[in-house]
């Protein structure tokens, strides 16, 4: 008899290991809080792992992408009300930095087998003011890069991958985040790469790379960023740091970290294959375990030139089953197994308020919100939890097929 777990399987978690425990260790030892050695490996190690010169990081993914649109609108002197194409499904903040800078967040729905904003329905929603795409790389799943890359290239618009959920993931090869102008990744509590609190911007280019180290830091000269870098320098060149260190450029914001995110960063980062196999051994079960339901249920798929990590594990129930998703929530949440909806953004009601009642003009979006939810496919997770999750699926499924 299958009896219900007390602790609950949560949608996400992390394992901390020893070698990040010593690590932060030496941070307290040091007594260097502030920007300095673990921060400034992590960002080289982080950027060098994507294949991007320069890294600057940042107190959490939504910041990220907040200074990277900044940058970007002041370097390439956009106007407020400019347009950023954004899909229909994604986690709220992605929208919500666009309307934070001033601009207007132009949706498009996605595609019905990864979630992702679908190529094909891009250039439809380009208009004269589009400065920019944004597409996002849900779950641990590329979007289709290619098709937006030659698009953007063509239509002369930037491209800034929210790729919070997918470092050290793979698309034709390549790094996630490696084919825009400038990527986002997300540290957060659950995430692939976690340090509690964090966030990592990447890109080529040098200009863009002081625009938003300084605006992380209030818009302050990029010349003194660290608390360190006056000890050194002498005559002219001191003089130099001294005169320029407390200049500020630009109306920035503090949205910095201390050592001890660097150093559990600079230990996750040796420890994501493993986290990713974990991931995706964890996800194979699920997929053997729930392909006898595939009748009802949409389990996850991907293109053959793309990698899935499983930051979660997405579920869609199907249109022609006459099961409904709320009563699979009520019966997971039931039996401790936390999950959430896909993403719900347009029916928001800060949203409606904002953009009126649009969501039907997203018909795939519509469906996968109203049809879907994910469960957790993380490392904190063990086979037993897993083999858990399954037995409470079949349990479902005995009392309504």
């Amino acid at each position: 008899m299958l009896k219900r777990r007390a602790q609950q399987i949560g949608t996400g978690g992390a394992v901390i290991s020893p070698y990040a425990k010593r690590l932060v260790n030496k941070v307290l030892d040091s007594g260097r809080l502030s920007y300095g050695p673990y921060l400034k490996r992590f960002e080289r190690d982080f950027a060098l792992m994507h294949e991007r010169q320069f890294g600057v990081v940042c107190s959490s993914g939504t910041a990220a992408l907040q200074i990277a649109l900044l940058a970007l609108k002041e370097h390439d002197q956009w106007r407020d009300g400019d347009e950023v194409l954004v899909p229909a499904v994604t986690f709220i903040a992605t929208s919500n930095v666009v309307l934070h800078n001033n601009l207007r967040p132009v949706f498009v729905d996605i595609d019905p087998r990864t979630y992702n904003i679908d190529p094909r329905l891009i250039e439809a929603r380009i208009t004269p003011r589009t400065r920019a795409i944004m597409p996002v790389h849900l779950f641990g799943l590329s979007a289709d890069m290619l098709p937006i890359h030659r698009i953007a290239r063509q239509h002369k618009l930037r491209i800034i991958e929210d790729s919070c959920e997918a470092a050290g993931v793979a698309y034709r090869g390549k790094p996630v985040g490696s084919m825009g102008d400038i990527s986002c990744y997300s540290m957060y509590i659950a995430h692939l790469v976690t340090t509690g609190v964090g966030g990592m911007i990447l890109t080529n280019d040098p200009e863009l790379v002081v625009r938003c180290r300084s605006l992380v830091n209030h818009g302050r000269d990029a010349i003194y960023i660290a608390s360190d870098d006056d000890r050194g320098k002498r005559g002219m060149a001191l003089q130099e740091v001294v005169a320029r260190r407390f200049n500020f450029v630009s109306v920035g914001h503090s949205h910095r970290v201390t050592e001890m995110e660097g150093a559990l960063g600079v230990a996750q980062l040796r420890e994501l294959p493993r986290t990713l196999r974990t991931r995706q051994r964890h996800a194979a079960r699920l997929l053997a375990g729930l392909a006898p339901y595939a009748e009802h249920l949409a389990l996850p798929s991907w293109p053959a030139h793309a990698e899935h990590a499983f930051m979660m594990f997405p579920l869609v129930v199907r249109e022609e089953s006459p099961l409904k998703r709320d009563a699979l929530v009520a019966h997971l949440e039931e039996w401790n197994i936390e999950t959430r909806p896909i993403f719900p953004l347009l029916n928001q009601p800060v949203y409606k308020k904002l953009f009126g009642d649009i969501e039907s003009q997203y018909p795939v979006a519509e469906r996968i919100v109203r049809d879907g939810l994910f469960i957790g496919c993380h490392p904190e997770m063990g086979r037993e939890d897993v083999e858990y999750v399954l037995a409470v699926f079949r349990k479902f499924f005995e009392g309504v097929v």
